[in-house]
Formats: C-alpha cells, structure tokens, sequence
C-alpha cells in the first residue's frame, strides 16, 4: 500500500563543537554505563587514551575494538559477539562511514543505544537510519534499512578539521545536491529516505543546508587546508553533516544520486569520492531540469571555490566511452532509483544528453 504520510527523522541529538573526543562520557553517559566502542585503527590509541580516561574516571566502563575494514554481515556479528561478551549496553562507533554504519548495525540488532562518532566529514551518512552492507569483497550486498536514526552525532570539529581536506571538500559537494533533489522530490511528492512523502520541514533543512554552505563553505575549506578549525568550519560541519542528512532523509533524494549510482560502474571512477561524483550529478540534474542560468553558475562558482572536481576529466575520466556513459543512464533510470522523485518523466537517453551538456558546460567554467 503506498505511504501518504509525510516525515521529518533525525538523530534524538546532534552534538557540534572542539574536544569531544576527551569528554565522551558527558554525551553517552545517560544511555549506558558499559560502552562498547568500534573505532578505526587510526584514530584507536587515541580514543582509548582521551575517551577511555573520560569513560573509566566517571567509574563507568569502555571496551575498545578495532573495526576490520568492511561493514559485512560477518564483521557485524563479530561485533555483536564481542559487546555481548563484554556486557555492553551502548554501542558507540567511532571512524568513516563504514565503521559507523558497523556500529548502527551492531547496536540495532543488540536493541541497544548508539552513539556516533564521525571522523571525516565526507558525507552525511552519521545522521541517517540507515545501515550500508557490503560483500567481503568489497561489493555493495545490501541496504539495512533501521527503525530509529542514531541517539546522539558527535561532530569534534577539531578531529573533522584534521582529516584530509579532501574529505571535507566530497563532503560540501554531497551537501550541495541535498537542496535540488529535495525540490524535485517535494515537487513531484516523490518517497524520501523512509518511504514516506516529503515533508515541508525536510525541504525547509535541505534549503537551509544551500544557504549555510554558500554563506561558509568556501572560506571553511581554506581553513580546513590549513588543518585549523573556524567557526565557518562548523557552520559548513552542521550542514554537511546534519541539515544535509535530515534534509535528504525527509526531503527526498532524485537525479544528482540517481547518476551517482549509475557512476559507480565506470572503472576510470572508482577512486572519486562519493560527495565529488554526487556533485557531477548535481550539474547533469540542473541541465536535466534547464534551471536558470543564475543557479547553475551559483553551484559552479562554489564547486570551484571549494576545489570539488568540476568535469568528467577532473574525476579521473580520461576517455569518454559512449558505450559506458549510455550504461550509466541506464542504471541511473533503474526502477526504484531516486531518478523517479524527478517532477517529469526521465528517460536514459534525456540523462545521457545531460551529462554530455552538464561536461560541456562545466569545461566552458575552467
């Protein structure tokens, strides 16, 4: 039966600022005393020495683990065995969005809180309730699809801001689809994240999230370069993490990622990240929709400011096959894809075109 409800869902708290790593006991410690922590191996020695002396000096406990690489089925029961042995009653995840979504994972089938903890600012993934599953060899197997988005969002500008700036850039350009594609969605009452409509409130985050990164997203990179955090690097942390991930999970998602998915099966592509190849999808959803010409040199201006790669060339594409773009409409127009949340019918060869003219256009802007 088709959902004519319409939705708002996020994280019950979403947390910004510096030193939140040296403090986590002060955000997880009204959902459990027992934690059970899943954290990649970098970050690993520091955690257990500045969140472990938070957690054991408030005589509560903390049992460290490291994340194996890929979110599996198989890493994921390791890691319930692991928090059952250690009589965890909170999981918290601390790493990229493979070992998050481990840990969302993990706590959903334990019926335990989660708290999150990202330490790259690449996407908006922290906020969602939703779990990505992969093969062990690294292919996609499946969506987790969860009841309830995280209990808390940690976002320690500090640790965000350390991290590659390339990240952080992939992260501003995942964001800057989120308004578009919630527009399309709200205007055709596509299905959101959670299968219901489109919320008014979604569509008012996703807006709110453009603004935020038109207002600072440019000089936040400059800073980010400089691995130093400013008040516009949490002001653009806010919106690429949370107002881009409630404002995709209630306001809908259309072509930007419709073409992403259908991106993932170019070879030349694989080491684009996913906020940089959701941006080239942006640009392809603006021809696909002759939005004005004002708009679309309003997100060129900001996807060159923020050093985003602006063509197919700039992502790794060296030769355009037409064989293989016409399979990337294709898969992008795949039944139950976000390209249907578009207000009017799309047909491959109308994205095919688009991300010919989208390449054009953006080579026109070097």
């Amino acid at each position: 039966m088709a959902n004519f409800a319409r939705s708002v869902t996020s994280p019950k708290k979403f947390i910004n600022g510096h030193d939140l790593l040296s403090n986590l006991n002060e955000h997880i410690k009204d959902y459990g005393d027992n934690a059970y922590v899943i954290c990649d191996e970098f970050i690993l020695e520091r955690a257990k020495k500045e969140a472990g002396d938070s957690i054991t000096s408030a005589g509560n406990k903390a049992t460290f683990e490291k994340f194996n690489y890929e979110c599996t089925k198989e890493e994921i029961e390791r890691n319930r065995e692991l928090a059952r042995k250690a009589g965890a009653n909170i999981i918290v995840g601390i790493g990229g969005g493979k070992t998050l979504d481990t840990a969302k994972a993990t706590a959903y089938y334990e019926k335990l809180p989660v708290v999150i903890f990202p330490t790259i600012a690449s996407t908006d993934a922290p906020c969602t309730a939703l779990a990505v599953i992969y093969k062990k060899d690294g292919s996609f197997d499946e969506y987790l699809f969860l009841p309830s988005n995280p209990d808390v969002v940690l976002a320690d500008t500090g640790i965000l801001a350390s991290a590659p700036s390339r990240f952080f850039a992939a992260g501003i350009g995942d964001a800057l689809a989120t308004y578009f594609e919630a527009r399309a969605c709200y205007a055709s009452n596509g299905d959101n994240l959670v299968l219901m409509k489109p919320s008014t409130t979604g569509l008012g985050i996703a807006r709110l999230c453009y603004e935020a990164l038109l207002a600072n997203a440019a000089h936040a990179k400059r800073a980010v370069d400089q691995k130093v955090y400013t008040r516009a690097v949490e002001e653009t942390i806010e919106a690429t993490i949370y107002l881009s991930g409630v404002g995709a999970e209630s306001g809908g998602l259309a072509a930007a990622h419709a073409i992403h998915n259908g991106m993932t099966a170019v070879p030349s592509l694989h080491k684009a990240q996913h906020g940089e190849k959701v941006t080239f999808g942006l640009l392809a959803q603006l021809v696909l929709e002759n939005a004005p010409t004002e708009e679309l040199e309003t997100v060129i201006k900001l996807v060159k400011d923020v050093g985003l790669p602006l063509t197919l060339e700039d992502l790794g594409c060296t030769e355009f096959i037409e064989s293989e773009w016409r399979q990337v409409a294709e898969a992008a127009c795949a039944q139950g894809d976000t390209m249907g949340n578009m207000p009017f019918p799309v047909t491959p060869d109308d994205v095919y075109n688009a991300i010919v003219a989208a390449n054009a256009i953006a080579k026109s802007y070097k």
